[in-house]
């Protein structure tokens, strides 16, 4: 038995398959491009480990793709690959489109022909699982109702225009050929191994640097948080259990402010890592011109997934974000080595341009 997982030297992939390998002695076959974000050293442990082979890949390669499925035999495939920056994708959203509408129509071809060749038994066995976002829902009001699997699909940047159109080539699939696909559309992700683009870490790494924390407009958009490892369980047991045609929504059942967040991060850091001056890093809270576009609110009602899974997050945000600052702390090393001369020019051209006075 193995699975086949693709975008898995990213953030989530990579901490799915560190938590599947910890628990499993199940083989992956791990596919990933190694974009600006894919990063190898996050599976440094795994590098003697006969369970995990790496193949550097992309899913819009067919050929690739169908050699991998052939000689690994897997029970499924798990698409963790995407672009998921939705600043890069305002500013270069041909990227998102190539990866995820392209690449995961050729993914689902190449995993189809295989699914088709399969023998019976292995073939009702078989496992798509698709993994998703709830920025594909759009934005809420303060006072709406959180986003449910039903809700009406509304999405307002390149990037979750993009994952929307992958959500439904899936489901498509699902329909007209039969395969058995899953998808999960979670909320925003935070914990280990996190890019420093995103603004959890971002506000770390800009904290202990001295440098200005960047906050879009008033810092009033509202997120629902999910520790990773949470989520990396919900994706096993919806791999163990959910229905095929199914979408589960997987949430922390934690909606908070992004400033509420940078300041949570701010005390974090002053109790853990206290300036020598003794000035809390708050001070170095920034507001920056609000990006085009930008979603005032995502909430997940992640009542399904617990009702027929039984799947319930374990962290709160509390515990969660202490474990996330006290391990940036403790990995200096792995933050500098991905901070490279592209990801610096990055930070300083998105957050320079739209400083204000």
């Amino acid at each position: 038995m193995t699975i086949l997982i693709t975008g898995a030297a990213g953030f989530i992939g990579a901490n799915f398959v560190l938590d599947w390998l910890a628990q499993s002695d199940e083989p992956v076959v791990n596919l990933d491009k190694l974009t600006y974000a894919g990063n190898l050293e996050t599976l440094a442990s795994l590098q003697d480990d006969a369970r995990h082979t790496f193949v550097q890949g992309d899913i819009g390669d067919a050929e690739l793709v169908a050699r991998l499925l052939a000689q690994h035999q897997p029970r499924a495939v798990l698409n963790f690959a995407a672009e998921s920056h939705v600043d890069r994708s305002i500013h270069s959203p041909e990227d998102f489109i190539q990866t995820n509408i392209v690449g995961t129509f050729r993914l689902l071809e190449a995993v189809r022909a295989y699914w088709g060749g399969l023998p019976e038994d292995a073939k009702s066995a078989f496992r798509f699982l698709h993994v998703s976002t709830d920025e594909v829902y759009g934005s809420l009001g303060a006072t709406d109702p959180a986003f449910t699997e039903t809700h009406r699909y509304e999405p307002n940047s390149p990037y979750s225009a993009s994952k929307a159109a992958s959500d439904h080539l899936v489901r498509a699939y699902h329909h007209t050929y039969g395969l058995p696909v899953l998808t999960t559309n979670c909320s925003n992700n935070y914990g280990p191994y996190h890019f420093p683009e995103k603004l959890i870490p971002l506000m770390i790494v800009n904290a202990l640097a001295g440098k200005p924390l960047p906050v879009y407009g008033d810092g009033m958009q509202v997120r629902d948080w999910l520790y990773v490892k949470d989520h990396c369980s919900a994706i096993r047991r919806v791999l163990d259990a959910g229905r095929p045609g199914e979408v589960y929504n997987i949430g922390g059942w934690n909606e908070k402010p992004n400033i509420e967040i940078v300041h949570t991060v701010c005390a974090l850091l002053d109790e853990l890592r206290p300036k020598p001056d003794a000035n809390s890093y708050s001070a170095q809270i920034s507001y920056v011109k609000d990006r085009p576009g930008h979603d005032r609110r995502y909430a997940i009602d992640a009542s399904k997934i617990e009702r027929e899974l039984g799947w319930k997050p374990a962290e709160t945000f509390e515990s969660g974000i202490r474990k996330t600052v006290q391990w940036y702390l403790a990995n200096p090393e792995w933050v500098a080595h991905v901070q490279s001369g592209a990801y610096r020019d990055w930070v300083q051209t998105q957050y320079a341009a739209t400083a204000e006075a």
